[in-house]
């Protein structure tokens, strides 16, 4: 099935550029050129990713990532022509998936875009059990939901991509390279930024503490783990 795309920048040159190298490579693609037509179109149209550049009126990058992320785990790669590493983490902590910086190459658009949506594909044929329940959190892998004190908690794509990898390895420590190379792909190896980033966020909509984590722990100079506990089990389901 082919992917459907929305790209969301106000420059129609841009615009036009992405569209046309994304339609090239085989995709679906529908433009907007500001943030609250882009919300409306991730409600009607249901992309399998979002496109959107951060530099926009009425309604920038980032607060359109933020009010998607009330609703939706859709993919997002931000476009921005400011590289400085603030901006950066601040489409991440926002719950954007991925960046591109302007300018950038056709190649390397789609080599993103093909990326991210493959962390998307997330149903892991390996898996046995529908449920996992480590304390308050519990995991419906059918569906990939996850629920904590049972409330739905929303995550991003690469958010839950990455909280899985935890869950199917517990009580192993996994490294940043192994956990970025797993999540990201291994062209992100060397990426610790966007991990740190991604552990910290995950925390926040996770942990009853963010400080004092209980589902992902640090392990000092190695990586990170969830700890086994005495009560935490998998249940295949019974429907």
């Amino acid at each position: 099935m082919t992917a459907h795309i929305l790209v969301v920048d106000d420059e129609a040159r841009y615009q036009h550029l992405v569209k046309v190298n994304l339609e090239a490579a085989g995709y679906i693609v529908t433009t907007a050129s500001n943030g609250e037509d882009a919300l409306e179109l991730v409600t009607t149209r249901s992309p399998d990713l979002v496109m959107l550049d951060v530099m926009m009126p009425r309604l920038d990058g980032f607060a359109t990532c933020e009010r998607i992320r009330q609703f939706s785990s859709v993919p997002i790669i931000m476009l921005t022509a400011k590289g400085e590493e603030q901006d950066r983490v601040k489409g991440l902590n926002v719950g954007a998936d991925d960046y591109v910086v302007k300018p950038f190459s056709a190649t390397e658009l789609v080599a993103r875009v093909r990326a991210v949506l493959r962390r998307a594909q997330t149903a892991d044929s390996a898996t046995q059990n529908r449920y996992f329940i480590h304390g308050n959190l519990k995991i419906d892998f059918a569906r990939a939901e996850v629920w904590r004190d049972d409330k739905p908690v929303f995550l991003s794509a690469t958010e839950y991509r990455l909280l899985i990898q935890f869950a199917h390895r517990i009580g192993h420590v996994l490294s940043a390279e192994e956990l970025l190379t797993a999540v990201w792909g291994p062209q992100y190896k060397d990426d610790k930024e966007i991990l740190w980033v991604s552990i910290a966020r995950l925390r926040q909509k996770l942990e009853e503490n963010p400080h004092n984590p209980q589902h992902i722990v640090t392990r000092s100079g190695l990586g990170y783990f969830m700890p086994p506990i005495e009560k935490e089990s998998t249940e295949a389901s019974n429907s």
